[in-house]
């Protein structure tokens, strides 16, 4: 994807990522050209709504942690920025993935729904933080990745064992904060009640669930920072 980086895995075991106002400089320069490009997706996948997100300023992995800055901006913004190829290198969108690995070795993927912003790409549930994911002036992304996942799959956290640290694949404009979250489910059990749970939705924002066993496994349908983190995973260790 253009302006993206190789990605970089950094392991740590606390998010400490506060929200402070800003106004985004990109966003009010280019606020016309941004909502034609709105309206214009608009008319391609009408559910789609101009919402509050959160993206995030100056990242920094040391001692353990991952540190940054907050700051609320528009869906519209966020977009235009994202389809424009990341035009203001000073912000980044950081997100957290509940990364399934079911008892047999498998992790489990979503495909987002031909309605949604990212029709057809596969990753783990997640979701840009919104306003819903601030607690005491700071983004809670545990409880981001605990809401996505059970909007997504229908999983609750009792239905799954969060791993303590994160795994933030940095790769420029975008960091990926990945918790492992064990089931004790083989993967073609779990996916099939993931997809029962799909089945009862009106409109699931998942089109489809993915195993993945081994790096044949993977696609081009997968972003680099999922790739890169499964890869991590299935190596051998040392």
């Amino acid at each position: 994807m253009v302006g993206m980086t190789s990605p970089v895995i950094h392991r740590v075991s606390s998010l400490e990522l506060s929200v402070r106002p800003w106004s985004w400089p990109f966003a009010e320069a280019r606020c016309a050209e941004i909502s034609a490009h709105f309206a214009a997706k608009q008319r391609e996948k009408p559910n789609m709504w101009n919402g509050r997100v959160l993206l995030g300023r100056d990242p920094v992995f040391a001692g353990g942690r991952f540190t940054a800055s907050y700051f609320e901006t528009d869906f519209a913004s966020f977009l235009a920025w994202r389809d424009w190829g990341f035009p203001d290198k000073d912000v980044f969108n950081g997100f957290g993935m509940g990364a399934l690995r079911c008892a047999d070795g498998a992790f489990v993927l979503g495909e987002m729904g031909r309605h949604t912003s990212n029709a057809g790409r596969i990753y783990f549930p997640s979701g840009t933080p919104d306003l819903d994911d601030i607690r005491d002036g700071a983004v809670d992304i545990s409880g981001s990745v605990a809401r996505e996942l059970e909007e997504e799959t229908g999983l609750a956290p009792g239905d799954y064992r969060s791993e303590v640290d994160w795994h933030c694949v940095y790769t420029g404009p975008a960091v990926a904060m990945i918790r492992i979250l064990h089931v004790d489910m083989a993967g073609d059990a779990l996916c099939a009640r993931i997809e029962a749970n799909l089945a009862r939705q009106q409109l699931p924002e998942l089109s489809a669930i993915h195993l993945v066993r081994g790096t044949r496994d993977l696609t081009v349908a997968m972003p680099g920072f999922v790739t890169a983190f499964i890869e991590a995973q299935l190596a051998p260790q040392p």
